[in-house]
């Protein structure tokens, strides 16, 4: 499996444009906001999301200063969602740290993501560009609806894989199909070439999120979040889903039964729906699943022709469903 570095190298005179405009961007004259501002900054992860707005770009044509803007723009977009579910979701990390809200307060994490939204419409509003703006749109619209459908059916043991198809299509996929097809669109590309992309970004997002469910129930101390954590945050996800409907009515019961007081519950608990899981094969159902998208994903790009950046997102697919963490 390649590193995100190796992946990144046919871009990496263009990702160190990104990062000064990046830098650039998240700088505010207010003393606290800069200190939040740098706080989200220094934990932004592997910032795959930007990546791809790159590639997709320089498949299809030289990278613009329009793909540097819709990069920093659609990356501040993720991290403001990510601060604001946060709190929504009373969660207390984020990637290995304290939340902005636990760090600051509420307020704080509420106001330091309205700032950044603020400044993706800047950022928008300044490329003079319709579709990007477009894309932008709906991709904000798309993530709030996905938090809201998953609020809405809490911890419920009795959602099926279509609902978790329209969380996952809504709050992961489309936001990697977002930063492909707007990458596409900076660089001036085809319509054909938009449209390939654009699926390819949806598809690599849904192996993206099935491979972060099937964390949860691995034993590998590498993976930066401790296991069951979805189920302890109220979110069932496709490889537990997938064990009820297999499972006999008599167990499938008890194990419903069992979640209704997981914030009580004690190791002992989870490990038993984690090993009634593995049991009736819900974690290697979830793989096939994105080998599955893994497969339709390499087809969509056989439009292009064979070069390092086709590779490399390629090799991005690879990295979606084999990394660690």
């Amino acid at each position: 499996m390649a590193t995100i570095s190796e992946i990144r190298r046919p871009v990496e005179a263009e990702w160190r444009q990104f990062e000064r405009y990046q830098h650039d961007c998240l700088q505010s004259d207010n003393p606290l906001q800069q200190e939040v501002l740098n706080y989200i900054a220094q934990r932004s992860g592997k910032q795959l999301r930007p990546l791809l707005v790159l590639l997709a770009a320089k498949l299809c044509n030289p990278v613009t200063d329009k793909t540097f803007r819709t990069a920093v723009a659609l990356e501040m977009l993720h991290n403001a969602s990510l601060v604001h579910d946060d709190v929504v979701d009373s969660s207390d990390t984020r990637r290995g740290a304290p939340a902005v809200h636990i760090r600051w307060s509420n307020k704080v994490a509420v106001l330091a993501g309205d700032y950044m939204l603020a400044k993706v419409i800047g950022l928008v509003a300044e490329m003079r560009n319709i579709r990007i703006l477009e894309i932008v749109s709906q991709l904000g619209r798309s993530l709030s609806s996905g938090e809201l459908a998953q609020l809405h059916v809490g911890q419920s043991m009795w959602i099926d894989e279509e609902h978790y198809n329209r969380v996952i299509e809504l709050k992961t996929a489309r936001l990697f199909q977002a930063c492909a097809e707007a990458g596409a669109e900076s660089a001036g590309c085809t319509q054909r070439q938009r449209t390939a992309l654009r699926e390819y970004g949806r598809l690599l997002g849904l192996c993206f999120q099935i491979k972060d469910d099937i964390f949860d129930y691995s034993d590998l101390e590498e993976i930066g979040k401790p296991t069951m954590s979805d189920l302890r945050d109220g979110k069932v996800t496709l490889p537990l889903i997938i064990a009820l409907q297999r499972a006999p009515e008599s167990e499938a019961a008890a194990i419903r039964a069992m979640s209704e007081h997981l914030d009580e519950a004690d190791p002992r608990t989870l490990q038993e729906i984690k090993s009634f899981v593995l049991r009736f094969h819900g974690d290697e159902y979830a793989v096939q699943r994105m080998l599955e998208y893994k497969k339709q994903a390499t087809e969509a790009l056989s439009v292009f022709r064979d070069s390092p950046i086709r590779e490399a997102l390629i090799q991005l697919l690879d990295y979606a469903i084999n990394r660690v963490q």
